[in-house]
């Protein structure tokens, strides 16, 4: 269930039985020749919704705007300060903790987010123990980064091996092609740049990697791959959010 296309009334009878919810987050942001600039939220988007028809899970309304300022030297890159985006993470989760969500299960299509997301965890329970004298519920988030799923790094492994790079990746590319086949682009079967050193701002990125990508040959991505990426990484989500929600 798709908590934009449920009515309160909904939500209350789900909170019965549940207090958990799935929240997509990813980036809207370059991803080479071939990648479609909104892969990094789409992707958790569409695991995050197979898991909903798969088991019947509460996924809410995906935070498609992450930290991607080394993404800025490319048209249509788009980002948040990593202050804004701990601002709104735990507004989201505050909001939906009033009514009685306890476990918030953050499923991440972008690297960049990992520190803020975390960063926004702690600012969450710092606010939470500083309420002298609260009785309110725990509050328990948990980050999980879809392409670190063991799962998706076999099929990886399998699939493209060296070739899968960290950025605009053969992966994540099968998975927007498998969702969105009407919107599939091609590339000349170039390699990628492989990695040389860290990067720091936009333009420092735009000079070490010109056409977007980070060692990944994106022109391997296929539909097919995409398919089996969804369903394998939807049953490693059903089961470890299962288990955090059940944690005492």
């Amino acid at each position: 269930m798709r908590l934009q296309m449920a009515t309160w009334q909904e939500v209350d009878e789900y909170l019965k039985d549940c207090n958990g919810i799935i929240i997509p987050i990813g980036s809207t942001e370059q991803h080479g020749p071939m990648g479609l600039i909104g892969t990094d939220a789409l992707c958790p988007e569409v695991i995050a919704n197979h898991v909903a028809e798969e088991a019947g899970i509460l996924v809410g309304p995906t935070i498609s705007i992450g930290m991607a300022q080394h993404h800025l030297g490319f048209s249509g890159s788009v980002t948040m300060r990593p202050t804004t985006l701990i601002a709104m993470i735990r507004d989201y989760v505050l909001s939906l903790s009033r009514n009685g969500f306890e476990r918030f299960y953050f499923l991440n299509g972008h690297g960049g987010n990992i520190a803020t997301l975390n960063a926004a965890f702690d600012e969450i329970y710092a606010e939470r123990s500083l309420q002298r004298g609260s009785n309110h519920p725990g509050i328990r988030c948990r980050h999980k980064d879809w392409f670190a799923l063991p799962s998706a790094r076999r099929i990886s492994k399998e699939v493209f091996g060296d070739r899968e790079g960290s950025h605009a990746t053969p992966s994540e590319i099968s998975i927007t092609q498998y969702a969105y086949p009407n919107a599939i682009k091609s590339m000349p079967e170039d390699r990628a740049e492989k990695p040389v050193r860290g990067f720091t701002d936009a333009d420092d990125y735009r000079a070490l990697y010109p056409d977007g990508r980070i060692g990944a040959d994106s022109f391997l991505a296929s539909p097919e791959v995409g398919e089996r990426l969804v369903k394998e990484c939807a049953k490693e989500v059903i089961e470890d959010f299962k288990g955090f929600v059940a944690q005492a």
